[in-house]
């Protein structure tokens, strides 16, 4: 498909590539080679570009769910060609229940649990929680928003158990600086998770 071209992107945290790293069997950029992120892998279907972004902003902000299907089966196609190994949980990058109320639903969750019903994973939607409310992240400078996530999220006390000594892969719809992909990703390390992947829609070109 014309603008949906798979591209050489980082192992660790998607970002593009110079065509000349595409021979690495794990190939990274500077910046994770010199800070290693929390995530073992991510892998991102698009970049966010025209057509995606503009899709993207009505299925998130503007209740076009009928656009899930579209975007789910680009990540899906991601997924096939990445080899993408099989998590325990396959778990959605939480909203506050203040910020879902105003959208009316969490748009990765949707993606989530409808990517979980064609891969058959186990999917959870409140075993990661968004435990306080923050700044957009799009509205802050990319400096600022590692500050504004940490100590945003939590476990869910009660799934403790579930999570101890498993492979996880954490879904979001975009990842711009992946500040808060990161921040998901340390909490559930912290709590037992020994690999922690991310799946995205989109990535913003650097």
């Amino acid at each position: 498909m014309r603008y949906a071209r798979p591209a050489p992107r980082c192992w660790t945290c998607a970002a593009r590539l110079p065509l000349e790293r595409i021979g690495h069997r794990e190939p990274k950029c500077g910046a994770c080679l010199r800070n290693p992120p929390p995530l073992s892998r991510t892998i991102a279907a698009l970049d966010y570009a025209f057509p995606w972004d503009g899709l993207l902003q009505h299925y998130k902000f503007h209740q076009a769910i009928d656009l899930r299907e579209t975007l789910l089966e680009r990540l899906n196609q991601a997924l096939s060609i990445a080899e993408a190994e099989a998590p325990d949980w396959l778990l959605p990058v939480p909203l506050t229940v203040q910020r879902q109320r105003e959208r009316g639903y969490n748009q990765s969750w949707e993606l989530a649990r409808a990517l979980a019903r064609r891969r058959k994973l186990r999917c959870d939607g409140e075993l990661l929680l968004r435990v306080r409310d923050t700044s957009q992240q799009a509205q802050l400078p990319l400096k600022e928003r590692a500050a504004n996530v940490k100590g945003a999220f939590a476990i869910e006390p009660r799934k403790l158990r579930d999570l101890r000594g498993c492979h996880v892969a954490l879904l979001d719809d975009v990842m711009t600086s992946g500040a808060t992909l990161f921040e998901c990703a340390r909490v559930l390390r912290q709590a037992g998770a020994v690999d922690v992947q991310a799946w995205v829609v989109a990535r913003t070109p650097d």
